[in-house]
């Protein structure tokens, strides 16, 4: 029996009994818990870099604008996450970066900066070479390989599978088709 079930039958009890001074509150709010839930810790592009060549490790992009609902969605379903907190943590430096900043971004010894004919920062065109979607997650691998971009809203299980793909190091070495085939995502 729900909560609620429980206390409409004590106040049907408390009423019975005559005692009219009794008043239930009912209510569909949770409970009061002590849960500490866990964010993504997002670095700019800039703090990604200068740890990149402290240790090698991929840089995730959220390549998103302020204007996307989908951006949204996925920041509070799969961003919000603890498996994909934890995992992108471990083997990832992750950036967020409007795709439309009117701020310059530098990568690699080169200025990318606001492009007002399309609206857009040059450097969401090189990452997506040129594909722009909204939300689309990037995968930076290392300095000689191009992005590896993912677009669109990716739910848990299938972050896990990209994440699992470019972290445990198949990205070059297995075919993207063969690993999604043998994948079976554990994250929900």
């Amino acid at each position: 029996m729900q909560i609620s079930g429980i206390l409409l039958v004590l106040y049907a009890v408390l009423q019975l009994q005559g005692n009219t001074s009794t008043r239930v509150v009912i209510t569909d709010a949770e409970p009061h818990t002590n849960v500490h839930k866990e964010t993504l810790t997002w670095l700019s592009l800039e703090e990604a870099a200068a740890k990149m060549k402290e240790k090698k490790k991929p840089v995730l992009i959220d390549l998103y604008t302020d204007w996307c609902g989908w951006c949204k969605v996925m920041d509070k379903k799969t961003y919000s996450n603890p498996d994909v907190i934890k995992y992108i943590e471990n083997n990832f430096y992750p950036v967020k970066i409007d795709a439309e900043t009117k701020n310059s971004l530098s990568w690699k010894d080169k200025l990318y900066s606001y492009n007002a004919q399309y609206k857009i920062n040059s450097f969401a065109l090189y990452l997506t070479n040129g594909q722009l979607s909204f939300p689309t997650t990037i995968i930076l691998v290392d300095d000689d390989t191009a992005p590896q971009a993912i677009p669109g809203y990716l739910k848990v299980p299938d972050m896990e599978l990209i994440l699992r793909y470019f972290g445990d190091g198949h990205f070059g070495k297995t075919p993207f088709e063969h690993y999604r085939n043998a994948f079976s995502a554990t994250w929900k």
